[in-house]
């Protein structure tokens, strides 16, 4: 039987706007298929053990919270977080998250702090928030329909992608990014990384499913494919907001 085994990091101080629905996301679509799913949180002072897990989850989280865990992210797991990228693991990173894994945050008076590295982005901080529903396609999203994602955004960074890192998405309805490029998100090896909270997998079955089938791949050489599940409701609720916002 397969198993996936979900690392949730810092769940304790990074959990906006229902990140933690994610979680749920992926446990629950595992489960309905007879998936065995173990999700252990890893929070300031336990060690991050790359070789344990499937999937990793960062969620969003205000200054404050980032600055509490800014010093245990820097010296306990960069190293190993950074590992778990190279070696192909499976990263969910939203909002703040997404911010840490690149190479730094500038704040809006010109302080420079230093982020994980992982992935060649950075991120300006303005005083103006972009905030409200997104929506934006992913190209070769095969398991959802138009490859549209629905999510809603709500930050005062704006991030900008460098050399080896591809947008996650183009914007079609919002900001993304920092809305100036018309592009959403990062992907780097099987990192993604999104401003999308919501939360963003509840939402869109078919990304959870694109993750879920990734990690899985990647563990076991026998798997193929998922079994399909009945989204009905989630896709009628999905295409809701995106015949709303595009007023199709």
């Amino acid at each position: 039987m397969y198993e996936i085994s979900i690392c949730h990091l810092y769940p304790d101080l990074l959990n906006l706007y229902g990140d933690y629905g994610n979680i749920q996301a992926l446990v629950r679509r595992l489960e309905w298929r007879g998936i065995n799913v173990q999700v252990h949180p890893v929070s300031i002072g336990d060690p991050f053990e790359p070789e344990k897990y499937d999937i990793v989850f960062i969620g969003g989280g205000q200054d404050f919270e980032q600055d509490i865990l800014h010093k245990d992210l820097l010296t306990v797991k960069k190293k190993p977080l950074i590992e778990a990228v190279e070696c192909g693991t499976v990263f969910l990173c939203i909002c703040g998250g997404y911010q840490l894994m690149g190479q730094y945050y500038k704040l809006s008076n010109g302080t420079e702090i230093e982020c994980l590295g992982a992935m060649n982005h950075w991120t300006i901080g303005h005083e103006k928030r972009l905030t409200g529903n997104l929506v934006f396609r992913i190209d070769g999203l095969n398991q959802q329909p138009d490859s549209l994602v629905v999510g809603f955004e709500n930050h005062s960074g704006k991030t900008y992608l460098g050399d080896g890192v591809t947008p996650l998405g183009k914007v079609v309805y919002g900001y993304g990014n920092n809305g100036e490029d018309g592009y959403e998100g990062a992907r780097y090896k099987n990192v993604f990384c999104s401003y999308s909270h919501g939360s963003l997998l509840p939402k869109n079955p078919g990304l959870t499913d694109e993750l879920i089938t990734i990690a899985l791949k990647r563990k076991y050489r026998d798997f193929v494919s998922l079994q399909p599940l009945n989204d009905r409701i989630e896709m009628l609720a999905r295409e809701s907001m995106i015949k709303r916002l595009l007023k199709k």
